[in-house]
């Protein structure tokens, strides 16, 4: 891993959750744990009539929420090295501005993305798709750990930064990686599926994916993995493999790119999807 893992807070469950998990994987990767609170004034100063000290006010209560998530992550993992940052600026471009030299970038996903306010379709969606390296979206849930790290095989470069993160992570956590590649049949209105010899394209695929995972094995012989290829949606195949899986982890390709926010069609659907938490790695 890189230099540092960088969690953005706003006091809100949400973000508790996500400080606990960069602290953990703080702990893990022996990486220093960088805590990030956005306040975005502009709201504030467009009012005509300012309530006198409210901006006093506004600084007060950041460094309180710092303050506390810094306290979270101190109880959660006491070895650890951790500093706290407030800074100005909206709460997407403040964390999109950490990524350059981070590790990763953790973000509440239970409705919030860290930040007041922010919904996962905004703060959270808009981070995953502009930031390079690693964003986490984390859920909070059962603090149960099934010991697994479920990665989706796209075609062989749009995966590769994923799948370093995904065999890191299991390294990191002694996990199996199930490695999650989910094919469908052509889709042409005039020829009928009957068509095709699915049992071959299944075995195909089978080789595809096995093709993409060996070097990495290679790189990670300590690292147990499982070739789940199977005939479905992506969206579907990786959602029903969250249930059993502590991380999954994307590209941030996908299949049918929504430009503006540049997440592929799938990495939106699996962020909105998961049962757990979802990492998303851009190149």
């Amino acid at each position: 891993m890189s230099h540092v893992i960088v969690v953005g807070t706003d006091g809100s469950d949400a973000a508790t959750a996500a400080v606990e998990w960069a602290a953990d994987d703080a702990a893990r990767a022996g990486a220093p744990l960088r805590i990030v609170h956005a306040v975005d004034r502009t709201p504030y100063e467009i009012a005509t009539f300012a309530t006198p000290g409210q901006g006093d006010a506004i600084m007060l209560s950041a460094q309180s929420v710092l303050s506390d998530a810094e306290a979270v992550a101190r109880k959660r993992q006491p070895g650890i090295d951790v500093d706290c940052e407030l800074l100005q600026g909206a709460a997407a471009a403040v964390l999109r501005s950490q990524a350059g030299g981070s590790a990763e970038i953790v973000i509440g996903g239970n409705g919030l993305g860290g930040f007041p306010g922010a919904l996962l379709g905004s703060v959270s969606a808009h981070v995953a798709g502009h930031a390079h390296g690693p964003v986490v979206v984390v859920r909070s849930g059962p603090d149960t750990a099934h010991r697994a790290i479920v990665v989706g095989l796209e075609d062989y470069h749009a995966c590769e930064p994923a799948l370093g993160y995904a065999f890191e992570q299991a390294m990191l956590r002694a996990s199996t990686l199930r490695a999650l590649y989910a094919w469908q049949p052509p889709a042409h209105a005039h020829i009928p599926e009957s068509a095709y010899d699915l049992g071959e394209i299944h075995a195909t695929q089978g080789r595809t994916a096995a093709v993409i995972l060996r070097g990495w094995q290679q790189r990670y012989p300590q690292v147990p993995v499982i070739q789940d290829v199977r005939r479905a949606h992506p969206v579907d195949a990786l959602v029903s493999a969250s249930a059993q899986a502590d991380l999954v982890v994307v590209g941030s390709q996908g299949r049918g790119a929504i430009g503006t926010v540049m997440l592929g069609s799938v990495t939106l659907g699996i962020l909105h999807g998961a049962r757990g938490s979802v990492a998303v790695v851009r190149p």
